[in-house]
């Protein structure tokens, strides 16, 4: 399975001199945790709700102030066609949350650890979902509690 078939896409982004303000009400609108900073049609980095938090207002700083003030500039990055055990390796090996994933250089889109459980909880759907039926067919047995037996 490839990046692109678990990604979302397209990315939210913002300019490097966007304000902090701009950035929150962008994550609210589209409901995400992080931007991708763009300029130029290049990703310059990543701005997420802790950095705003921690870094950005909540560290002091004004609204107006610039994202790249609080972005973290150097992203760790997957490539859409990059199969997915090689995001599982990199979120492993990095620690981060979020990948910004690129097609020949430019931002398409984003990988979170949160896409990442959704295909989990869907393979394991797709796997259970026979024997869940098999099980529903079956008539109810006999049930044991406390010493007593009954049927259902």
């Amino acid at each position: 399975m490839k990046v692109s078939q678990v990604m979302a896409s397209p990315p939210v982004c913002i300019a490097p001199n966007g304000s902090l303000a701009e950035a929150t009400r962008l994550m609210a609108q589209s409901a995400v945790g992080s931007l991708l900073v763009i300029e130029d049609g290049a990703l310059r980095g990543l701005v997420t709700d802790r950095d705003i938090a921690l870094r950005g207002m909540g560290g002091g700083l004004a609204p107006e102030t610039r994202v790249d003030a609080v972005m973290s500039a150097r992203a760790v990055v997957v490539d859409v066609d990059d199969d997915i055990q090689v995001a599982y390796r990199t979120f492993r090996r990095t620690g981060v949350r979020r990948l910004p994933v690129l097609r020949e250089g430019e931002a398409v889109g984003v990988l979170t650890i949160d896409d990442l459980f959704l295909d989990v909880f869907r393979r394991l759907a797709d796997l259970l979902g026979p024997v869940a039926w098999s099980v529903l067919r079956e008539p109810p047995g006999p049930v044991s509690e406390g010493g007593a037996s009954y049927e259902l």
